[in-house]
């Protein structure tokens, strides 16, 4: 592991330092187990407790914890901790991978991939092992393919996207009309158009659109074993956790949060800036920014299928209230 001095992580970071800047750290920890040698950090108050009973050389705090932190020891404070964090992981990793000759992926086709002779690969893009990508898709600038990732033709992925290992982007989108007793096969004319700094998780599939493309926009980040349907549209930095399933033609806007294991019915629209609780099922538009949850609590399965029982009652209890309340007008 890399060992870095606290005034090193300055120097890059910035942040305001309260201790002895030579103190060497060997390690990033959570809290609780950090030991002597790492570094942690705390994004909220009500982490005190596990503030001062933490073994870290140094914690990343905020303002309001900066009292508390130096009575403990060493601290850096910031107004945003957590984000300070995770690009205190971004230098680490550098700094990890300069002292052990490990640089990072820096453009290349691995052997074992097929590329179609009419793809496009930035020369500065990295296409892993096993990785397919076929004709007519193009593949940015510093866009990292991670091992078995498939890009189906005229499939577009932006700059310095990360597609984890079995991300499979313009599979067939899933439609098919109606013939008496049997389906018949409507072709997929679209492709899927990815923007720039899409991160995208392990076995993450999205579909190609029926006529026009399914689209992720700059900046999104999706979780692994996500399903994106046909048609959708991501917004920009939008975030979505594992899971998730997205139906054909949804619009999702820029700046959302979807929980793990929601799902988003076909043709809604999502506004901007709504977060959306994990489990939830979005069964309409949401056009007001947020927060929404549609979660039947857990319980104990016998006092679970009561409520559920008196849910079914509650349309018939309604209208006998309205008609008392009607009757109750003089």
């Amino acid at each position: 592991m890399p060992d870095i001095r606290l005034h090193d992580i300055i120097a890059a970071l910035g942040g305001e330092l309260h201790g002895d800047g030579n103190t060497r750290i060997q390690a990033l920890a959570p809290i609780e187990n950090a030991g002597a040698d790492a570094l942690s950090f705390v994004s909220h108050p009500k982490y005190r407790q596990s503030l001062l009973a933490s073994k870290a050389a140094c914690v990343i705090v905020p303002p309001d914890l900066k009292g508390v932190a130096i009575a403990r020891g060493a601290c850096i404070v910031s107004d945003t901790p957590y984000l300070y964090f995770a690009r205190l992981t971004q230098f680490w990793r550098k700094a990890h991978e300069a002292q052990h000759s490990t640089p990072s992926p820096h453009g290349g086709i691995h052997p074992s991939a097929v590329v179609d002779a009419s793809a496009q690969v930035h020369p500065s893009a990295t296409v892993g092992p096993l990785c397919v990508v076929e004709r007519g898709a193009r593949i940015g600038a510093h866009t990292q393919l991670r091992s078995r990732v498939t890009v189906g033709h005229d499939c577009v992925i932006g700059q310095r996207c990360i597609l984890h290992a079995g991300v499979v982007i313009g599979a067939d989108g899933f439609g098919f009309a109606r013939d008496a007793e049997r389906w018949e096969k409507i072709e997929q004319l679209g492709a899927v158009a990815i923007g720039d700094d899409v991160e995208i998780g392990a076995n993450t599939c999205v579909d190609r659109g029926a006529l026009q493309d399914t689209v992720i926009e700059d900046g999104a980040k999706l979780d692994n074993l996500i399903q994106v349907g046909h048609n959708v549209r991501i917004g920009r930095n939008t975030a979505i956790a594992g899971c998730a399933g997205i139906a054909g033609s949804a619009v999702i806007g820029p700046q959302c949060t979807i929980g793990g294991g929601a799902i988003v019915l076909g043709h809604l629209e999502i506004a901007a800036h709504v977060h959306i609780s994990a489990g939830t099922l979005v069964s309409k538009s949401i056009h007001k920014p947020g927060h929404y949850t549609g979660i039947f609590p857990l319980d104990e399965n016998a006092n679970w299928e009561r409520n559920a029982a008196s849910l079914k009652q509650l349309h018939r209890l309604r209208e006998r209230i309205k008609k008392l309340e009607s009757d109750a007008k003089p």
